[in-house]
């Protein structure tokens, strides 16, 4: 690897900063990818340390109003068999998250206007008598809604931005606003939420430049959170001819955001594995601390299609726990015993 790259990593790690033309040569530069990743393995140890956050997820409504033209749960998809969990099915499966250790819930839906903020209010104020942390990820609500769902105990919100090329945005999110969208993540941030986002990678018509963008997006607000997975075409949407992403180039991109926002919590996802076997386990090793295995009934998740090859459709909630568990621990990582909140301290010494 060229002098060059090596200045540009050494340059993020120590400083956690790097202007967008950097961000674009270690993104096009394939010999900058295992400097790169093993810089953000570094900056995960000395402000994360070795434990990984699990988070058990719960997909409780596959129905959605929006229209992205990459999703597979998006209105016009007639392929899906759509559900609804009711109140108390969410609170059974969260009872059983709670009694398998998981300590963060992640309840997760199309934006389904049935779960009002009143009905999922109820949800939540139950779910916190578990002794778990909440968080929600639903889409776009008016901020008042917000305010409502942080009263009830949400502690953090997951609104991926997907693109932050605004044209190319409300190019595959017809009759949605990106402006919106990113009013939504201000909202969330000044009501006391953790706010995570983050990216699709490979994105037709989406260009380095723009996901250079993206990384520093998620510095100049200081999310919290910060998902980033490789887009996959699902075969009953209008992008199922489109190449896709891959995982070299989300695995960078989560690099270099590790690099820029060393505290924050970034999740090794599941559409990772769904291109690379073990790819979560070596997102783990490359700047993620985060896995949210499935706790939702598999009759349901089979249902909650995003993106085909979606993994562990099969097994059942406590067989994932133990299986992710055994394999974090054989990459010599420990399993975190808290909430899993952002960390926000100064390194320890290396």
């Amino acid at each position: 690897m060229s002098e060059k790259f090596t200045v540009l990593i050494e340059q993020a790690e120590k400083e956690h900063q790097l202007p967008a033309e950097a961000i674009v040569t270690l993104l096009r530069e394939p010999a900058a990818a295992e400097p790169l990743f093993a810089a953000a393995d570094r900056v995960r140890q000395r402000y994360i340390g070795p434990q990984v956050e699990l988070r058990g997820l719960i997909e409780f409504s596959n129905i959605c109003k929006q229209n992205c033209m990459y999703c597979g749960l998006r209105r016009d998809n007639r392929e899906v068999e759509r559900y609804r969990l009711d109140a108390k099915t969410i609170l059974e499966f969260g009872q059983r998250a709670a009694e398998l250790g998981y300590k963060t819930l992640v309840l997760q839906s199309g934006e389904d206007d049935f779960f009002s903020s009143d009905r999922l209010s109820f949800v939540l104020t139950e779910l916190k008598k578990l002794g778990v942390a909440l968080t929600l990820s639903i889409g776009e609500k008016m901020r008042e809604e917000y305010a409502a769902l942080r009263a009830a105990g949400a502690d953090r919100y997951l609104l991926r931005i997907e693109t932050t090329d605004k044209e190319l945005y409300e190019k595959l999110d017809p009759g949605m606003s990106w402006d919106n969208r990113v009013r939504c993540l201000h909202d969330l941030k000044e009501l006391g939420f953790e706010v995570g986002t983050g990216s699709l990678v490979g994105l037709p018509g989406q260009s380095i430049e723009s996901l250079a963008q993206d990384v520093l997006f998620f510095k100049q607000l200081d999310v919290d959170m910060v998902g980033i997975g490789p887009f996959i075409p699902n075969p009953d949407t209008p992008l199922a001819a489109a190449t896709g992403g891959t995982f070299d180039l989300a695995c960078r991109m989560m690099a270099l955001t590790r690099l820029l926002l060393p505290e924050a919590n970034i999740p090794a996802t599941t559409a990772m594995e769904t291109l690379q076997p073990n790819g979560r386990m070596l997102a783990l090793q490359r700047g993620a601390n985060v896995v949210m295995p499935n706790v939702t009934d598999t009759d349901y998740r089979k249902l909650y299609m995003l993106y085909p090859g979606k993994i562990c459709l099969n097994d059942a909630p406590a067989d994932c726990r133990s299986c992710v568990s055994e394999k974090i621990e054989a990459i010599g990582r420990t399993i975190s015993q808290d909430q899993g909140f952002r960390r926000r301290r100064n390194p320890a010494v290396s």
